[in-house]
């Protein structure tokens, strides 16, 4: 059962994933797509962690801390650089 829901969930994330990256494509102006990236990251994260929970290893979780925080350092990054022009001052 635990199998089967972990492939599950799988699939919907990647579909979920998939949508984000037609919303970063299509996305009508850049504030779309900022968040179109941010929502992205934040689903690889559940996609690494979803694949180390199907492996049953703690390993994975390393890399998505490290993707969390690049997307967090990146996604604040832009949103000043589309409200400022420039991100160092």
């Amino acid at each position: 059962m635990i199998t089967t829901a972990l492939y599950l969930t799988i699939g919907m994330v990647t579909l979920a994933t998939l949508l984000n990256v037609y919303r970063l494509i299509k996305g009508p102006d850049e504030p779309d797509r900022v968040l179109a990236i941010d929502t992205l990251y934040i689903n690889a994260i559940a996609l690494i962690i979803l694949l180390g929970i199907t492996l049953g290893t703690r390993m994975y979780l390393e890399s998505a801390l490290l993707i969390a925080v690049m997307g967090f350092v990146s996604t604040v990054a832009m949103a000043k650089y589309l409200k400022r022009g420039s991100v160092i001052e």
